[in-house]
């Protein structure tokens, strides 16, 4: 996106910030993993989902504050040094970072490490598994 709203004298293009795709989106990777970990902390269903459902959500808002600050710390860096910085440099730090203080503070980090949803998913095979060898 733009860095500034008004075009440069010479060109009359805008300036460009140089943030990638990536920058944007595997920080979201991992804020949706947040929201799901946040969900599954709250007992709301999987499926059926009900995407109107309202849980507290407190790893994801501190790791999108996070996302934000780092940011905010990317361009100002690139502002002030007028050079081009990897934005991941500063967004996983800050997005790592914010969610782990989170953890830290409600005493759940080892929650947080230990959180999978492919345990819940193999729970669900075998269970099924043993299902369909009583119908046998």
């Amino acid at each position: 996106f733009p860095r500034s709203l008004i075009p440069d004298a010479a060109t009359g293009k805008l300036e460009m910030s140089l943030l990638g795709l990536g920058d944007i989106v595997i920080p979201g990777f991992f804020l949706a993993l947040l929201l799901r970990f946040d969900a599954h902390n709250a007992k709301v269903d999987y499926f059926p989902t009900n995407v109107h459902a309202s849980f507290p959500k407190p790893y994801f808002h501190s790791a999108l504050v996070g996302y934000v600050l780092g940011l905010a710390t990317t361009l100002y860096v690139m502002i002030v040094f007028q050079a081009a910085q990897p934005a991941l440099l500063y967004l996983v730090p800050a997005c790592l970072g914010s969610s782990l203080l989170c953890a830290v503070v409600r005493g759940e980090l080892k929650a947080l490490f230990d959180y999978s949803e492919e345990e819940e998913e193999e729970e669900e095979e075998e269970t099924k598994d043993k299902a369909d060898k009583k119908k046998d």
